[in-house]
């Protein structure tokens, strides 16, 4: 008889050499899932389901604040910030534009995608800045009127293998 762990392990070795699944699209965009969006509005209520007669759990109250969509019904999308918090969005305060949040201390923004590229600014934790563009492990940022380079890791906002033009 296989014990669960034995199991657990087979299955386990299993799946990670497993061809990798198919894309997740959205029932009602078709778009990939997850996927980020940002906050249209300076204000936008999370509400516990979606619709106008669900509880607000959450507000968020940056414009621009980069957002990731979870799930999709209707005119309304499921969203989490950076720190989990969220729920469901009414589809009309939301942009496809991208943005992202700073997460390091103090990110160095660089003139080239590369560590020894001179800094050309820096940008403190919370900023939120515009993505441009992101290679394999670097990503270009537009913040306070500053355009650099930016290690992915120092960002939320963006997968840790999406590229981007």
């Amino acid at each position: 008889m296989i014990t669960r762990r034995a199991f657990a392990l087979v299955l386990a070795s299993l799946l990670a050499t497993a061809a990798p699944a198919a894309e997740t699209r959205g029932p009602v965009t078709n778009l990939p899932m997850p996927r980020y969006v940002s906050l249209k509005a300076s204000e936008g209520n999370a509400r516990r389901g979606p619709s106008l007669s669900h509880r607000i759990d959450w507000v968020f109250r940056h414009r621009d604040t980069p957002l990731r969509i979870t799930a999709e019904f209707g005119h309304w999308r499921r969203v989490e910030d950076r720190d989990g918090m969220g729920g469901w969005v009414h589809y009309s305060l939301l942009s496809g534009v991208r943005t992202v949040v700073v997460t390091a201390a103090m990110a160095e923004m660089r003139l080239k995608p590369a560590p020894a590229a001179p800094v050309m600014a820096r940008a403190e934790a919370g900023v939120i800045a515009r993505l441009d563009a992101c290679e394999a492990d670097w990503c270009r940022i537009v913040a306070g009127g500053q355009r650099g380079w930016v290690e992915k890791t120092a960002l939320w906002g963006v997968d840790p293998d999406e590229l981007r033009d």
